[in-house]
């Protein structure tokens, strides 16, 4: 079996994980993350991973990502990694990932490099205004990932917003379907189920 591959892409906090979760439910998919992918940095002493450039493209280890996605591509079971926010490492589990008749690929970067943008047969834009992306991600890397709010806001003006704004918000125009993070999630999901069958040509009766 080949899947159908769908990215979802967009701004930190947007709604991307949210969006890919509702729709890996209502299509059975498989949700494939990139944030599975950034680089080990167990090199690096815990200061120093802080304060590591994660909103960069090169954060992330693209040529494993793209080896995985080809394989996937081609009906195949791979290891993925797994990553420790909270120590900005690999725990050093892999994770047996399998494909199913859709895989939708989740992270800032979905629609940014040209040979994985060619994998995904559709493509999704999420956008967000700054200021709601901003309140989001204090809320969720306290909850989640132990982060102080001053360290959040540190990170989101040093980082977030320049690199968004040199490599993310420009992926935007590769997108097939632009919605809003915002918007009601059953309204989002039907968005992309109506997209598969009309623009797409899925029948997703069988």
């Amino acid at each position: 079996m080949k899947p159908y591959l769908i990215g979802v892409a967009g701004p930190s906090c947007a709604g991307k994980s949210y969006l890919a979760e509702h729709l890996a439910e209502r299509l059975d998919a498989a949700l494939f993350r990139l944030d599975w992918y950034y680089r080990e940095l167990d090199h690096l002493s815990l200061a120093e991973r802080a304060a590591y450039n994660f909103d960069s493209p090169e954060a992330l280890e693209f040529e494993l990502l793209m080896e995985h996605v080809r394989r996937l591509q081609a009906g195949e079971k791979i290891l993925r990694p797994a990553y420790d926010f909270h120590t900005h490492t690999r725990s050093g589990e892999l994770r047996e990932f399998a494909p199913r008749r859709f895989v939708i690929v989740e992270g800032l970067f979905a629609l940014y490099w040209e040979p994985l943008r060619a994998a995904l047969q559709t493509k999704i834009y999420i956008e967000l205004d700054e200021q709601l992306c901003l309140q989001r991600r204090i809320e969720r890397d306290m909850r989640e990932r132990g982060r102080t709010r001053e360290s959040v806001l540190e990170q989101y003006r040093a980082t977030v917003v320049p690199m968004a704004g040199q490599y993310l918000y420009p992926t935007r125009a590769h997108a097939d379907l632009i919605l809003a993070g915002d918007a009601e999630i059953a309204q989002a999901t039907e968005s992309v189920m109506r997209h598969l069958e009309e623009s797409a040509g899925i029948n997703l009766s069988r």
